[in-house]
Protein backbone atom coordinates (compact mmCIF):
# COMPACT_ATOMS: atom_id res chain seq x y z
CA UNK A 1 0.00 0.00 0.00
CA UNK A 2 1.11 3.45 -0.89
CA UNK A 3 1.16 6.16 1.61
CA UNK A 4 1.09 9.04 -1.11
CA UNK A 5 -1.85 9.22 -3.64
CA UNK A 6 -0.54 12.70 -5.23
CA UNK A 7 -4.21 13.65 -5.00
CA UNK A 8 -3.58 16.59 -2.68
CA UNK A 9 -0.90 18.12 -4.07
CA UNK A 10 -2.90 20.90 -5.38
CA UNK A 11 -4.15 21.80 -2.02
CA UNK A 12 -7.52 20.04 -1.73
CA UNK A 13 -8.28 17.04 0.12
CA UNK A 14 -10.74 14.26 0.20
CA UNK A 15 -13.63 14.32 2.87
CA UNK A 16 -16.56 12.05 3.85
CA UNK A 17 -18.85 11.65 1.15
CA UNK A 18 -16.16 11.79 -1.68
CA UNK A 19 -16.16 15.50 -2.00
CA UNK A 20 -13.26 17.27 -2.41
CA UNK A 21 -12.51 20.79 -0.65
CA UNK A 22 -9.35 23.12 -0.31
CA UNK A 23 -7.27 22.13 2.65
CA UNK A 24 -8.35 25.35 4.66
CA UNK A 25 -11.83 24.79 4.57
CA UNK A 26 -12.90 25.09 8.02
CA UNK A 27 -13.61 21.26 8.36
CA UNK A 28 -10.23 20.29 7.68
CA UNK A 29 -8.70 23.01 9.73
CA UNK A 30 -10.58 22.31 12.64
CA UNK A 31 -9.81 18.34 12.48
CA UNK A 32 -6.12 19.35 12.24
CA UNK A 33 -6.22 20.60 15.48
CA UNK A 34 -8.41 18.29 17.18
CA UNK A 35 -5.47 16.09 15.51
CA UNK A 36 -3.02 18.18 16.83
CA UNK A 37 -3.91 17.49 20.24
CA UNK A 38 -4.88 14.18 19.95
CA UNK A 39 -0.50 13.71 18.84
CA UNK A 40 0.06 15.43 21.86
CA UNK A 41 -2.09 12.76 23.93
CA UNK A 42 -0.26 10.31 22.52
CA UNK A 43 3.26 11.95 23.30
CA UNK A 44 1.76 12.15 27.14
CA UNK A 45 0.65 8.31 26.59
CA UNK A 46 4.19 7.23 26.01
CA UNK A 47 5.61 9.65 28.84
CA UNK A 48 3.16 8.23 31.85
CA UNK A 49 3.99 4.43 30.60
CA UNK A 50 1.78 1.35 30.19
CA UNK A 51 0.68 0.51 33.66
CA UNK A 52 -0.04 4.36 34.31
CA UNK A 53 -3.55 4.85 35.82
CA UNK A 54 -4.40 7.72 33.37
CA UNK A 55 -3.76 5.21 30.31
CA UNK A 56 -7.37 4.04 29.38
CA UNK A 57 -9.15 7.01 29.85
CA UNK A 58 -6.51 8.58 27.89
CA UNK A 59 -6.61 5.93 25.46
CA UNK A 60 -10.68 6.20 25.05
CA UNK A 61 -10.49 10.04 24.55
CA UNK A 62 -7.86 9.53 21.36
CA UNK A 63 -10.43 7.32 19.65
CA UNK A 64 -13.37 9.74 20.76
CA UNK A 65 -11.60 12.45 18.95
CA UNK A 66 -10.76 10.52 15.70
CA UNK A 67 -14.38 9.86 16.00
CA UNK A 68 -15.72 13.23 16.34
CA UNK A 69 -13.00 14.20 13.98
CA UNK A 70 -14.76 12.04 11.13
CA UNK A 71 -18.57 13.40 11.80
CA UNK A 72 -16.67 16.96 11.96
CA UNK A 73 -15.50 16.15 8.18
CA UNK A 74 -18.68 14.80 7.08
CA UNK A 75 -20.80 17.81 5.40
CA UNK A 76 -24.22 18.94 6.37
CA UNK A 77 -25.44 17.93 2.87
CA UNK A 78 -23.45 14.92 2.41
CA UNK A 79 -26.18 12.13 1.22
CA UNK A 80 -24.05 9.28 2.66
CA UNK A 81 -24.90 8.45 5.85
CA UNK A 82 -21.54 8.48 8.28
CA UNK A 83 -21.84 5.44 9.60
CA UNK A 84 -19.66 5.55 12.49
CA UNK A 85 -20.92 6.04 16.39
CA UNK A 86 -20.93 8.89 18.14
CA UNK A 87 -19.35 9.53 21.79
CA UNK A 88 -21.98 11.80 23.14
CA UNK A 89 -21.43 9.89 26.86
CA UNK A 90 -17.90 12.08 26.32
CA UNK A 91 -18.52 15.00 28.29
CA UNK A 92 -19.83 13.47 31.28
CA UNK A 93 -17.07 10.73 31.17
CA UNK A 94 -14.75 14.12 31.65
CA UNK A 95 -16.66 15.74 34.57
CA UNK A 96 -16.68 12.42 36.40
CA UNK A 97 -12.96 12.07 35.88
CA UNK A 98 -12.78 15.60 36.39
CA UNK A 99 -14.62 15.04 39.58
CA UNK A 100 -12.23 12.15 40.73
CA UNK A 101 -8.86 14.29 40.13
CA UNK A 102 -10.18 16.89 42.18
CA UNK A 103 -10.22 15.01 45.15
CA UNK A 104 -6.53 14.79 44.91
CA UNK A 105 -6.37 18.38 44.67
CA UNK A 106 -8.18 19.40 47.64
CA UNK A 107 -6.45 21.75 48.93
CA UNK A 108 -5.67 23.84 45.49
CA UNK A 109 -7.86 26.39 44.50
CA UNK A 110 -5.76 28.64 42.61
CA UNK A 111 -6.67 28.31 38.95
CA UNK A 112 -4.78 31.31 37.28
CA UNK A 113 -1.46 29.49 37.03
CA UNK A 114 1.39 29.56 34.61
CA UNK A 115 1.60 26.67 32.03
CA UNK A 116 4.63 24.61 33.11
CA UNK A 117 6.43 21.82 35.60
CA UNK A 118 7.56 18.59 33.87
CA UNK A 119 7.31 17.12 30.60
CA UNK A 120 4.10 15.10 31.43
CA UNK A 121 2.23 18.83 33.02
CA UNK A 122 3.68 21.01 30.20
CA UNK A 123 2.04 18.42 27.31
CA UNK A 124 -1.90 18.43 29.47
CA UNK A 125 -1.30 21.87 28.74
CA UNK A 126 -0.68 21.99 25.06
CA UNK A 127 -3.15 19.69 24.69
CA UNK A 128 -5.68 21.92 26.68
CA UNK A 129 -4.74 24.94 24.61
CA UNK A 130 -5.04 22.94 21.38
CA UNK A 131 -8.28 21.45 22.30
CA UNK A 132 -9.28 25.47 23.33
CA UNK A 133 -8.05 26.38 19.49
CA UNK A 134 -10.29 23.51 18.11
CA UNK A 135 -12.96 24.67 19.85
CA UNK A 136 -12.97 28.09 18.86
CA UNK A 137 -12.89 26.89 15.27
CA UNK A 138 -15.81 24.84 16.01
CA UNK A 139 -17.62 27.21 16.75
CA UNK A 140 -16.85 28.96 13.40
CA UNK A 141 -17.78 26.18 11.16
CA UNK A 142 -20.95 26.06 13.29
CA UNK A 143 -22.03 28.89 12.40
CA UNK A 144 -22.21 27.69 8.29
CA UNK A 145 -23.43 24.41 9.17
CA UNK A 146 -24.88 22.29 11.87
CA UNK A 147 -22.47 19.54 13.32
CA UNK A 148 -23.70 17.60 16.53
CA UNK A 149 -23.57 19.73 19.64
CA UNK A 150 -21.91 17.26 21.86
CA UNK A 151 -18.68 17.60 20.40
CA UNK A 152 -18.55 21.50 21.41
CA UNK A 153 -19.14 20.40 24.83
CA UNK A 154 -16.92 17.23 24.78
CA UNK A 155 -14.11 19.76 23.10
CA UNK A 156 -15.10 22.14 26.46
CA UNK A 157 -15.23 19.56 28.71
CA UNK A 158 -11.32 18.27 27.70
CA UNK A 159 -9.98 21.51 27.76
CA UNK A 160 -11.44 21.57 31.87
CA UNK A 161 -9.67 18.12 31.95
CA UNK A 162 -6.24 18.77 30.65
CA UNK A 163 -5.86 21.80 32.88
CA UNK A 164 -6.48 19.08 35.51
CA UNK A 165 -4.59 16.64 34.73
CA UNK A 166 -1.85 18.91 34.30
CA UNK A 167 -2.14 20.25 38.18
CA UNK A 168 -2.20 16.34 39.99
CA UNK A 169 0.92 15.42 37.73
CA UNK A 170 2.48 18.24 39.27
CA UNK A 171 1.70 17.85 42.33
CA UNK A 172 2.05 14.08 42.05
CA UNK A 173 5.78 15.22 40.98
CA UNK A 174 6.10 17.24 43.66
CA UNK A 175 6.36 20.93 41.80
CA UNK A 176 4.75 24.14 42.79
CA UNK A 177 2.91 25.52 40.39
CA UNK A 178 4.04 29.68 39.62
CA UNK A 179 0.39 31.30 40.09
CA UNK A 180 0.11 34.22 37.78
CA UNK A 181 0.72 37.45 39.14
CA UNK A 182 0.98 40.88 37.07
CA UNK A 183 3.81 41.72 38.99
CA UNK A 184 6.43 39.12 40.38
CA UNK A 185 7.48 39.69 43.74
CA UNK A 186 11.46 40.33 44.26
CA UNK A 187 13.04 37.88 46.34
CA UNK A 188 14.79 38.64 49.34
Amino acid sequence: MRIYTKTGDHGETGIFGGDRVPKDDLRVETNGIIDEANSHIGYVRSLIGEAHPWQDNLYKIQRDLMLMMSHIATPANCKKENPKPHPEQGPAFCEEWIEALLEELQEEKDFFLLPGGDNISSNCHIVRTKIRTAERRLVTLLKAESKPLYILSYLNRLSDLFFVLARVQMKKAGIKPEKFALLRKKES
